[in-house]
């Protein structure tokens, strides 16, 4: 008989601050040594759920709850944070903010500290915990100096070290390029593979996070659990998209390929899936099945880098002698590893950076002949946090702000920003505070606000950041429409392999300074060389090309002539 380590019994949840209960009717148990998915878009309530087992709720964020969550049989509004925090550890999506010491060991060693545990007996322990997570040689380093995944990695070892049995992660991959989010899956798999530890793993991100398997997938909307079932069972079903879910790219294959989901064996895991023969036959006719050629683009050339060399500190370049040509109309992905030079790469497009050699040309002029102001009339930058450009307290003014300073005549403004508005869709909206609207909607008033210039070419860093898939789906209908239907150039920098597949034809990659490629797309993600130098991961895509002896290229080329096709219908 299961040991029960987490019981919801009719629970439900409703935070002070709002009229409606965020949790509605919760019954759910989780079992010791399980490692389960909870999985939802924003708002679903994942988040709020795993609040009410670490004890942020009711301790921290307050509200009203009625019915029972108990955590290894304690009634958790009888307890404390304290209390839970020695049963309940929880790795945050941010790891600065779960930083207490001034070096590695110190953070590790940081809960045992709390409970006065003699030096003599801490230090093993902290060596162990570091040892776990593959930190051993960092233990002296700065937190805050690591890279992303080092800084998840001693998150995780600083949770070890309070000898917890139940781990919740909370959107783990969020900040992590695609290789170390792979590492931070197989580390958290790791884990899981002692039974007395339970693991809770709160994501959107399906495809990455079942790199490894998972015992169950809870999935939430609208504040209830819409469905508890195997990675097979939801999979086959079809709650991912009513639930607004991305759903595995080698899944969505099977689907263009006519196969029937339900024979399928072990469709939860592409590494030991087993087809019948009647869905082998299907997608092998599928994939080779000539699509017609991508056209290549013959226009002008909107930017170029020739020989670019860029450093912050003397001796130390972080663009190394980059070289590319970006011609008007394309959409292209610059991917790469964290630090790769990919956001130098776009300050010197943008003329806030100005190379150490080398030329950067904007319509074919030097760089160095033009402003700064110049130059942003010509290309738009979109930051990655649509919060840190928005200076406005509504959309109109926010959209109208870069021709007002501009002192442009007041018809000229209000028939640009009016523009723009429709552009985005925003004209209906165009007199509502800023702060009333959802995240994705302020990604779309600072696209607005920058076309409102109408630069040539627009840069989006990390457009799919923080978002579910119905709002990242929303918002690149709308980019997709820029460019096809007003000509602009795109850039994306990015970290998501599913975003370059689906809306770009080429790939620039950046690897420690350097552009180590500059191809198509289905090129670029089926090399594995490249794979490894930027610290991408192959796609599920690739994984189904070996399952059938097939070549990774011709696979991905034909699922993106599909995708390309199936828009057009």
């Amino acid at each position: 008989m299961k040991e029960p380590a987490i019981v919801f019994k009719d629970f439900s949840f409703q935070y002070r601050v709002q009229h409606e209960p965020t949790l509605h009717d919760i019954n759910l148990t989780i079992y010791k040594g399980e490692k389960v998915l909870i999985l939802g878009s924003s708002g679903s309530g994942k988040s709020t759920l795993a609040n009410c087992i670490n004890g942020l709720i009711p301790f921290s964020h307050h509200g009203t709850m009625t019915g029972s969550v108990t955590v290894m049989g304690q009634e958790t509004r009888e307890s404390s944070i304290y209390g839970l925090s020695k049963t309940v550890g929880t790795v945050l999506q941010d790891s600065d903010a779960q930083f207490v010491g001034l070096s590695v060991a110190e953070d590790i060693a940081f809960a045992m500290e709390n409970e006065a545990k003699p030096r003599r007996e801490m230090v093993p322990i902290v060596e162990e915990h570091a040892a776990t997570v593959g930190m051993s040689d960092f233990l002296g380093a700065v937190p805050f100096n690591l890279s992303g995944g080092q800084k998840q990695k001693v998150a995780i070892a600083g949770v070890l070290g309070s000898n917890v049995n139940i781990l919740i992660f909370d959107e783990p991959l969020a900040a992590l390029d695609p290789q170390m989010g792979n590492t931070a899956v197989e580390l958290i798999d790791d884990l899981a593979r002692d039974k007395e530890r339970t693991i809770i793993i709160i994501e959107h991100r399906l495809e990455d996070v079942l790199h490894r398997n998972v015992d169950r997938i809870v999935l939430m909307a609208d504040g209830r659990i819409a469905a508890d079932m195997t990675p097979d069972e939801l999979l086959k079903s079809d709650l991912l998209q009513k639930h607004g879910i991305r759903e595995p790219l080698y899944v969505t294959a099977m689907k263009y390929a006519g196969c029937e989901l339900e024979g399928t064996e072990n469709l939860g895991d592409i590494n030991t899936i087993r087809f019948t023969d009647e869905a082998k036959g299907k997608l092998m006719r599928f994939f080779t099945e000539e699509s017609e050629p991508m056209p290549e683009n013959t226009a002008d050339e909107v930017v170029g880098f020739d020989h670019v060399t860029y450093e912050y500190d003397a001796g130390k370049p972080v663009v190394r002698d980059a070289s590319f040509s970006i011609k008007r109309g394309e959409r292209i992905a610059v991917i790469g590893k964290n630090g790769a030079g990919k956001s130098t790469a776009a300050k010197l497009i943008c003329g806030v950076a100005r190379p150490k050699s080398g030329t950067v040309r904007i319509d074919g002029q030097d760089a160095k002949s033009l402003s700064i102001k110049e130059i942003g009339e010509r290309v738009g930058y979109v930051m990655q946090n649509p919060n840190q450009m928005i200076i406005k307290d509504t959309i109109k003014k926010e959209v109208e702000y870069a021709l007002t300073i501009r002192e442009m005549p007041q018809d000229t403004i209000r028939e640009k920003a009016t523009a723009a508005l429709n552009a985005c869709s925003l004209y209906s909206m165009r007199n509502w505070p800023v702060d009333t609207v959802s995240y994705g909607q302020k990604k779309r008033i600072t696209v607005a606000s920058i076309l409102v210039l109408e630069p040539d070419v627009l840069i989006l860093d990390e457009p799919s950041a923080g978002q579910d898939y119905k709002s990242y789906t929303e918002i690149m209908k709308f980019i997709n429409v820029l460019n096809r239907e007003y000509g602009k150039t795109i850039l994306f920098i990015t970290h998501d392999m599913h975003l370059a597949l689906e809306n770009t034809e080429r790939a620039i990659v950046f690897s420690d300074g350097e552009v180590i490629a500059d191809d198509k797309v289905f090129a670029v993600l089926a090399n594995d060389d490249i794979i490894s130098r930027a610290n991408l991961k192959q796609t599920s895509l690739y994984t189904l090309a070996k399952h059938l002896c097939l070549e990774p290229e011709q696979v991905t080329r034909r699922f993106i002539a599909h995708e390309r096709e199936a828009s057009k219908a």
